[in-house]
């Protein structure tokens, strides 16, 4: 008896949840609560891509009678082991890969909590939602239900054909990897309230090709209305680095790869089997298949659509991370020294190589290392970024906030500091850095939280500011191009560094 009255009362002291059994439409799905968040992983929200299905937009999911437990995250789409900071729950790589998880706080089905969609990184060839640093339960303590999602990669999600392109009814071939993010979120708009999510409040956030992603998610007239806010870590599609190829070109490439393997038909292509496949594909560039001008998912390339006004003229929060770049990209084997930076600016950038160096200025060797860092940094993530936050500024109608993320996380002793790294920034905004052996110290955790807190409120309300948080004014001009540095004393300051994206854009 006295078991089942402490029972009684410590079930009444944890926060309500929603039940671990919730409709979706096409059945029901069985979860499991954690200290409030209930959880929700592994549901496919398209069918298997595989047979006759591999290369085409996702198709529905067939209906299911049982209650399907959701308890184990689906398998990871097709790739190899690229990036060695990618760690995965799943149970492996696999072409039936169309699988969301979703955490929600919610007490109620009836709570139409902020939705948060989130979209991993990888230069479209990696990549899962299955990694530790972007669980969703420490951010959906924020009041907000968290959705994440696989997408097809390399050669599965982005492989254009001429036949493809016959056999659609829209003469197009590629971006099956995108397609897959739209039906993701035409599944969240179906489905999330049942979840206690609002469907008319959804906030899509990615990281690198991520970040590109929602770039491309809110220029594609296909995605238009499935989501209201967009946060972007590190990239957009306003880049030389990952650009978008026009598909003629794709084809032409991707036939020539297709004759290679000695598949040179479709039926070829379709049989042989995934693993095959996939090893012929890793023999080429890791972002070898990549997004294309498809003419369907995107009619123009992503800045000729924002130019024309033409994207979801929503709210934007997007920004990089302080070290995105590294010297050894610009000098390779060559020692970091001033005299070399100055030829490499006079080869690279010829008569506006003074320019350049007034910029990125070489006077000392320790100099040239940090202008060639900001300078490979740049070219690689946050001019691109810069780009997209000026036009949607210029055109979106909607406000703008801008940040730069300047924490250097602690490494272990004896270790050289990374500095604030690309992608260093996941673990922070989803309250997750438990998931990195790290000697993280009070000010990593209080930065956390600090995001984890803006990121939310953004997706709430389209504006990250709230009670006692240091005020991020919006970025243009009236505001001096305020940006939000966050670190240890995270505070807003004007751009120091416009001229340099100024310069960088009047050279296409």
């Amino acid at each position: 008896m006295l078991r089942t009255v402490a029972a009684f009362f410590l079930a009444a002291a944890l926060p309500a949840a929603i039940p671990d059994i919730v409709q979706t439409g096409k059945g029901q799905v069985q979860g499991a609560d954690h200290n409030g968040v209930t959880v929700f992983k592994g549901i496919p929200f398209a069918a298997p891509p595989v047979g006759a299905l591999r290369w085409k937009a996702p198709q529905p999911i067939a209906a299911w009678d049982k209650v399907r437990p959701a308890l184990e995250f689906g398998p990871r789409c097709m790739q190899g082991n690229i990036y060695g900071d990618m760690v995965f729950r799943d149970k492996g790589p696999s072409e039936d890969c169309l699988y969301l998880n979703v955490w929600t706080p919610a007490a109620s089905p009836s709570a139409l909590l902020p939705v948060m969609v989130w979209v991993y990184g990888g230069g479209f060839a990696a990549g899962a939602a299955s990694e530790p640093r972007q669980d969703g339960q420490n951010l959906a303590r924020k009041g907000v239900v968290v959705v994440s999602m696989n997408y097809r990669l390399n050669i599965f999600g982005f492989f254009t054909n001429a036949e493809l392109a016959k056999e659609s009814d829209r003469n197009s071939s590629g971006n099956y990897g995108l397609l897959d993010q739209v039906a993701a979120l035409e599944w969240v708009h179906r489905n999330i309230a049942n979840f206690g999510g609002d469907p008319s409040n959804v906030t899509i956030f990615g990281e690198s090709a991520g970040s590109f992603s929602v770039s491309a998610l809110m220029a594609t007239p296909l995605a238009q209305g499935l989501f209201h806010r967009a946060i972007g870590e590190s990239g957009a599609f306003f880049s030389t680095i990952l650009n978008l190829k026009p598909l003629a070109k794709s084809e032409e490439a991707d036939a020539a790869f297709a004759a290679s393997i000695h598949a040179p038909t479709l039926a070829a292509l379709r049989a042989m089997p995934a693993s095959d496949l996939m090893a012929a594909a890793l023999k080429q560039n890791e972002i070898r298949f990549s997004p294309t001008i498809d003419g369907y998912f995107l009619p123009q390339s992503v800045p000729d659509i924002d130019a024309a006004g033409k994207q979801s003229h929503i709210p934007l929060l997007a920004g990089w991370n302080r070290d995105e770049g590294s010297y050894h990209a610009i000098f390779h084997k060559d020692p970091a020294t001033a005299a070399n930076f100055v030829a490499y600016a006079h080869e690279h950038f010829k008569d506006k190589a003074d320019a350049l160096l007034k910029l990125y200025p070489a006077a000392t060797d320790d100099e040239v290392k940090r202008s060639a860092s900001d300078l490979s940094g740049d070219q690689f993530i946050a001019f691109s970024t810069w780009k997209w936050l000026e036009m949607q500024a210029a055109t979106g109608g909607s406000p703008v906030y801008r940040y730069e993320f300047d924490d250097a996380p602690p490494q272990p002793a004896g270790e050289e500091s990374h500095g604030a790294y690309h992608s260093a920034e996941i673990e922070f905004v989803f309250g997750a850095l438990a998931s990195k052996a790290l000697p993280w110290r009070p000010q990593d955790n209080a930065l956390s939280d600090l995001m984890s807190t803006y990121w939310s409120n953004f997706a709430k309300t389209g504006d990250p500011n709230g009670p006692d948080l240091p005020k991020w004014p919006v970025y243009n001009a009236q505001t001096d191009y305020q940006v939000m540095h966050l670190d240890a004393t995270s505070q807003a300051e004007p751009d120091a560094h416009r001229a340099r994206y100024l310069f960088l854009d009047s050279l296409k």
